[in-house]
């Protein structure tokens, strides 16, 4: 890995992070998971299997610090790992399509419905979480809302975050 790609990384994490703190909660606690269109972010820039698991584990761990859910920690690794894989599997599937704008927006829409449904999954399912809410009230209340918040973030940062990764001449593996 590159120091220059980690700095990178760690920026994206790092305003995610910051997104993730200031945005309100919604229904029981649950926000919509800005930390998660960075990590979209940076594995579109990155796609390798190195870069997806240190990104996929370092957002779980602070989205699990951070969230005001429930036992939310375990769930949020959880559900990090799993869309973090599935996103890059995704990206190597449809390597000709990804440069497409459009279809990279979609795929990070697909995402967030992926990890929402897996974070309540685990959440609800495995760890029971006692939030007096069903999984139908919190997918649509919660879920569907954050699709849209972060294709709309999506489409603001992901054209920022290329042009300045092309004016550092940043060593990315996908051509942006």
């Amino acid at each position: 890995m590159n120091t220059k790609n980690l700095v990178l990384m760690a920026l994206l994490v790092g305003v995610g992070a910051a997104l993730y703190v200031v945005t309100p909660g919604m229904v029981n606690g649950m926000k919509p998971d800005f930390m998660l269109t960075m990590m979209f972010i940076g594995i579109l820039l990155f796609p390798t299997v190195k870069e997806t698991f240190l990104l996929s584990l370092v957002t779980g761990v602070l989205s699990g610090l951070f969230t005001t859910f429930p036992a939310g920690l375990v769930p949020n690794v959880i559900d990090k790992a799993v869309t973090g894989f599935v996103f890059l599997i995704a990206l190597i599937v449809l390597k000709k399509l990804v440069n497409n704008f459009i279809v990279s927006a979609g795929l990070v829409g697909l995402g967030t419905i992926l990890s929402g449904t897996v974070f309540l999954a685990v959440a609800l399912f495995v760890f029971n979480a006692n939030v007096g809410a069903t999984f139908t009230v919190l997918f649509v209340g919660v879920v569907l809302p954050a699709v849209a918040f972060n294709v709309i973030a999506f489409t603001i940062i992901y054209p920022i975050v290329t042009k300045l990764v092309k004016r550092s001449k940043f060593n990315t593996a996908i051509s942006v």
